[in-house]
């Protein structure tokens, strides 16, 4: 990781200063993230970052920002695997599940208030919504096909959501879950228990 300040070619310094913040994210979590610590395991001077991030929480938000990226393209991959729409929504709930408990300390920082003010940074705000928009995308799929009811799929998607990420939490937590999780196979197994519950209420209704 290490480098001279002078060494590094235009644009591989901010992208230095990411991986290192990231490290330093995984090992100590939010908190242990700084622009100072950043620059001295990136191996470049203390006023090196400041020329792409204008404070520790503007490097916080890139932070966040690279996570919902990451999470989108893995919730779209996981997607594309399956034609079926209630089978892509499972693998989707598989995903976000498995993403929070690999690296709970990014989960946090994506969904928590070390970021408080999403709106002053675009770039988080757009990547959640790209992460997002596959969900819907999905629902969109489902419902043309027939196998998820009509509705808005906008709020068909929010409950869905709403249900996962709150198990994810819950999960990261280590509140009530862990027993859960550990006799599924692990955090996978976890959002299959509860996708089943949500693809009973997004399958059309019979009278």
């Amino acid at each position: 990781m290490a480098k001279k300040e002078g060494s590094f070619h235009h644009g591989d310094l901010e992208w230095a200063l990411l991986e290192a913040a990231s490290q330093l994210l995984e090992k100590e979590g939010p908190s242990g993230v700084g622009l100072r610590a950043a620059a001295r395991l990136a191996g470049v001077s203390h006023n090196a970052p400041y020329r792409h991030f204008r404070n520790r929480e503007s490097i916080l938000a890139a932070l966040a920002a690279r996570g919902l990226d990451e999470l989108g393209d893995r919730m779209a991959k996981a997607a594309r695997g399956h034609e079926d729409a209630r089978r892509a929504l499972v693998a989707i709930a598989e995903t976000y599940v498995s993403l929070a408990a690999e690296r709970p300390h990014l989960f946090r920082l994506m969904f928590g208030q070390e970021v408080a003010d999403k709106e002053r940074y675009p770039a988080v705000r757009e990547a959640g919504l790209r992460a997002y928009q596959v969900l819907v995308d999905t629902i969109l799929e489902g419902q043309r096909s027939g196998a998820i009811r009509p509705g808005s799929p906008e709020e068909l998607a929010l409950g869905h959501w709403a249900i996962v990420h709150g198990v994810a939490s819950l999960h990261v937590d280590g509140r009530m879950l862990e027993e859960r999780a550990r006799e599924r196979g692990g955090a996978p197994g976890l959002a299959r228990l509860v996708s089943e519950q949500i693809r009973l209420g997004l399958e059309p209704r019979r009278i």
